[in-house]
């Protein structure tokens, strides 16, 4: 029997993953099939602006617009999470009228076919079976997604707000300190 697709949803790392790449973080599925996933760290921004880093991306974003650190893979890749007003211009939707532009879409194309952009740095992915592994081992917790977790204006409370919404035992989890001898 296949695992049902991750894709579209969130995975909140649960306090026991010990990875540093990935404590405390919440991640945006893209791609999810029996050969292996593709997703975005959603709450992890990095000190470099788009205008710094990207330049040629600047007139997609503000020009103080933060690069996210997207994943341990391929750091040095960037990476383009849009919502779409026009999804023809969308290579992969993810969420809605969320996702990654076409290969071939110009920078001009973007800014006239989107509405709010989000510049990553690397990407996490996992090889076959790993994240279904991962995921069997209580590493990480299921979420459906919104579009504004995606696009969130207070990205480091993102771990805590997603868990919080999901309730129960994970809203308890979601205030639980990074350190539990300080509690």
């Amino acid at each position: 029997m296949t695992p049902e697709s991750l894709a579209g949803r969130l995975l909140v790392a649960s306090t026991t993953l010990q990875d540093p790449n990935f404590a405390r973080t919440v991640v945006l599925i893209g791609l999810h099939s029996e050969d292996g996933a593709l997703g975005l760290v959603l709450n992890r921004p990095s000190t470099s602006s788009v205008a710094a880093a990207v330049p040629q991306l600047g007139e997609l974003l503000d020009e103080q617009a933060q690069v996210f650190v997207g994943g341990p893979v391929q750091g040095s890749s960037v990476v383009i999470l849009a919502e779409f007003t026009d999804p023809a211009a969308a290579g992969l939707l993810v969420l809605g009228r969320i996702g990654l532009p076409a290969p071939d879409a110009s920078v001009e194309q973007l800014a006239a076919a989107t509405s709010r952009v989000r510049v990553y740095a690397g990407y996490a992915g996992w090889s076959e079976g790993q994240l279904d592994a991962e995921v069997g081992a209580g590493d990480w917790i299921a979420q459906d997604a919104l579009p504004d977790d995606i696009f969130s204006e207070d990205p480091e409370q993102l771990w805590s707000g997603v868990l919080t919404r999901k309730g129960g035992r994970y809203a308890l989890l979601a205030r639980m300190p990074l350190d539990p001898s300080l509690n």
